[in-house]
């Protein structure tokens, strides 16, 4: 065989090797691209699931926060009509209580617009001191037991 004909073969083969490696190259390019972009898929959807997590907590806090304060805007409006009722001094704040209740009633739960109404309603029939005291422990008791459950 001649040298040019080795030269061909040689030359033929490192062609041919070449376009192998480069098929097999370019085909781990493409399933490392793909794992790549699967990883970067997975990553983006931790940290949106992380985002929502968090905003869902600061959601959830601001509505106990709000529930909170509109139980302790009712008890206070209660408070001042139950020692305006044992004082005889003073003056009722009737639209202060109804505006409170109403907070109550809209934030629920039932059980806490339950006790609130009752409250209430023994406020408007002049109930002895020790009913409005039992109404008024009702009602704290399902306000604190609605806001433990957060």
């Amino acid at each position: 065989m001649s040298d040019w004909g080795i030269a061909l073969i040689a030359a033929g083969s490192a062609i041919a090797g070449s376009i192998v490696t480069g098929w097999y190259a370019r085909s781990a390019g493409i399933r490392q691209a793909a794992a790549a972009r699967h990883a970067g898929e997975r990553q983006a959807d931790a940290l949106l699931e992380s985002v929502r997590m968090t905003l869902r907590a600061e959601s959830d806090h601001r509505e106990f926060a709000l529930r909170r304060q509109t139980y302790a805007e009712f008890l206070g409006a209660a408070e001042t009509r139950i020692l305006t009722e044992r004082n005889g001094r003073g003056q009722a704040d009737d639209v202060l209580l109804q505006r409170a209740l109403g907070g109550v009633l809209l934030e629920g739960p039932p059980d806490a617009a339950a006790a609130a109404q009752h409250l209430v309603d023994c406020l408007r029939r002049h109930e002895r001191p020790d009913e409005l005291k039992r109404a008024k422990l009702a009602f704290v008791s399902v306000a604190q037991e609605c806001c433990r459950s957060r």
